[in-house]
């Protein structure tokens, strides 16, 4: 898995390094970029068919007569990553046998999670996740633009990072030509001032609920903000003290391939991850986890902290 996110990697990378980030739009909106096809087929093609893969994309759009210019670029960037000369066929295929059902055995994948990120040319995520009866048991999220901790999210890193976690087995950072070093949330107390992240986009999270949360139990301060499951990463590693996503629209469920793999790497960092009613993240429902509303993920005490501050303002 870890050798896949990182030939992944290498077709993002040489995608936002191009002029263009061109791509599509999405039914939902959300912009779609060269790099997430790409990626989707070099992990497909790099694990083969052994275990079904739910991804994100599909190449139903690629597939028109109208997206050449596209398909050649995706076919292009996967060849790269891979180091040989993939066919077009090759990569459409690829693409779209990621997209298997969710069942007893599953790889699940963000080939480009934070594309908005991407396109800023700041911080997004490669993460894959093996699940097994609806339990997240390996997870690797690569991290090409993620600075060491305390640096510019806003830049990006010429070297990037993976992080990877087993369950039951701790998690791991590496960076290029590094060696692998097991992470650590960091210690936290009631009398510290609560070093937060969240996401770029206020669409994606409750920007002024988290201010007024972090206040309600004391502790307020000025959030980091970089986009995708980066935000467990630097939790996990000791940088942020709290990731919070807090549900925008009521009826908005979050997708198990936007949290499975940065979910177990904190988790075995020693954060507590679950949703705002203080509920684990149920990755047993299919392609959503349609019984948890919004993520908490950080120190234990913290977290337990913002339960107890989120369900009182609900009952207010």
């Amino acid at each position: 898995m870890r050798r896949a996110v990182e030939a992944a990697a290498r077709a993002t990378r040489f995608v936002q390094d191009s002029a263009s980030l061109a791509g599509l739009s999405k039914e939902d909106r959300s912009p779609v970029t060269v790099a997430d096809w790409a990626s989707q087929a070099v992990v497909s093609l790099e694990l083969g068919t052994a275990i079904p893969l739910v991804g994100e994309e599909d190449a139903g759009a690629l597939r028109a007569p109208a997206s050449e210019p596209l398909r050649q670029r995706v076919v292009e960037a996967v060849s790269h990553a891979l180091g040989r000369r993939v066919s077009a066929d090759e990569t459409l295929d690829a693409i779209d046998a990621g997209r298997a059902d969710p069942c007893a055995r599953f790889l699940t994948l963000d080939p480009v999670d934070g594309t908005k990120g991407f396109l800023r040319r700041q911080q997004y995520a490669i993460s894959l996740a093996l699940i097994e009866r609806g339990t997240v048991e390996l997870g690797v999220v690569g991290c090409p633009n993620l600075p060491d901790d305390g640096g510019d999210y806003d830049a990006a890193d010429p070297c990037g990072c993976i992080a990877f976690a087993e369950r039951g087995r701790g998690a791991w950072i590496q960076r290029a030509g590094a060696a692998p070093t097991r992470i650590a949330v960091a210690a936290w107390s009631a009398s510290t001032p609560v070093r937060s992240c969240e996401s770029v986009e206020s669409a994606h999270s409750k920007q002024d609920l988290s201010v007024e949360l972090l206040a309600a139990i004391g502790a307020p301060g000025t959030p980091a903000r970089l986009d995708s499951q980066c935000k467990y990463i630097v939790v996990a590693r000791g940088g942020a003290d709290i990731y919070m996503r807090l549900p925008v629209k009521a009826d908005y469920r979050e997708k198990i391939w936007d949290h499975a793999a940065g979910a177990l790497v904190a988790l075995e960092a020693g954060a507590r991850v679950c949703d705002v009613e203080g509920k684990p993240l149920d990755f047993n429902q299919g392609r959503e986890l349609l019984r948890n509303r919004g993520v908490f993920a950080g120190h234990p005490d913290l977290v337990d902290r913002l339960v107890r501050a989120y369900a009182a303002r609900s009952a207010g």
